[in-house]
């Protein structure tokens, strides 16, 4: 079943494999330990509650907390996994980041300028000068990181 370009994040896609598709394969061949299970699950919701409340609130990640969850799912329910996957609102990001390794323009532009103001907070604190250039590091780290990894699929030329 082809993906629908109806999220504004990502551009229409056909020809895409349906990702639910080999859920149900999979199923059978979970390999994650039967006591490891629950903690996953746990995890999983937690992570997909936390994703769903960033969605109401600006400036904080979401697709960060839907992709543990999927991870979460992965090895701990593969009905949940496939439900989080075929979501209209929540799959496409998850999706363009197991295929794609893609991160949309927009959240790019919103994480990095997210960790300038967080880094502008710690210098405005005072911290010691080691704590501010230890996180300085991380968070250029981490738009670097952002910053090079591709926007998403291509749209298709009609």
């Amino acid at each position: 079943m082809p993906m629908r370009g109806t999220d504004s994040l990502w551009p229409p896609m056909t020809d895409q494999p349906d990702p639910t598709a080999t859920i149900a394969a999979e199923a059978k061949t979970l390999t994650t330990p039967a006591w490891q299970r629950p903690i996953y699950l746990a995890v999983g919701l937690l992570s997909v509650v936390i994703g769903v409340v960033n969605l109401i609130i600006p400036g904080l990640p979401t697709t960060v907390f839907l992709i543990i969850a999927a991870g979460c799912f992965a090895k701990s329910s593969p009905k949940l996994e496939a439900w989080l996957l075929s979501h209209p609102k929540l799959g496409p990001s998850v999706r363009a980041w197991r295929t794609h390794k893609a991160i949309p323009r927009k959240a790019k532009i919103i994480a990095i300028v997210s960790m300038a103001i967080s880094f502008a907070i710690v210098l405005l604190v005072h911290l010691k000068l080691w704590v501010t250039g230890l996180i300085g590091v991380i968070l250029l780290a981490s738009a670097i990181y952002v910053g090079t990894r591709p926007d998403g699929p291509k749209p298709e030329k009609t």
